[in-house]
């Protein structure tokens, strides 16, 4: 089974997008647009202390009608946040995501941010274990 670490190698390299929890929701909704990134792990220092997704947005902030410019990203960000490590399975995080209803989530070693898996992250590693598993039984049965 693949670890977080074996989907990070394969993954691109970007660099998290993170953000203070003393930010302004609206600065947080502009750093998303311009990463094209549905959510940002909020740190203090380089600690993770919430994330902060479009869903946080929606539901405490453009529901009840509040200003995205007065509101503070630790008003409203999910917190506490799951995280996961290197070490933890894709079935692992797959079940973390169900259970707690959220599409990303930060990978944190020795409590730092090293980076972030998402449920398409998740997706695409089965979708290549499984394409390989039936290379593998093509060949077996067929010859290459």
């Amino acid at each position: 089974m693949h670890t977080v670490r074996d989907i990070l190698a394969v993954k691109p390299k970007r660099s998290v997008v993170r953000i203070s929890e003393n930010a302004a929701v609206v600065d947080a909704a502009r750093l998303m647009n311009e990463h094209h990134v549905g959510s940002l792990v909020v740190t203090r220092g380089e600690r993770v202390i919430g994330i902060f997704t479009e869903r946080d947005i929606l539901t405490r902030v453009v529901a009840p009608e509040r200003p995205p410019a007065a509101v503070c990203v630790a008003d409203v960000m999910t917190a506490p946040v799951a995280c996961c490590a290197l070490s933890t399975t894709r079935d692992e995080c797959r079940s973390a995501m169900r259970h707690k209803r959220v599409r990303h989530l930060p990978v944190v070693e020795n409590d730092q941010l090293v980076g972030m898996i998402s449920i398409g992250d998740l997706l695409a590693d089965a979708e290549a274990e499984q394409a390989e598993t039936i290379r593998w039984l093509h060949d077996y049965l067929y010859g290459t």
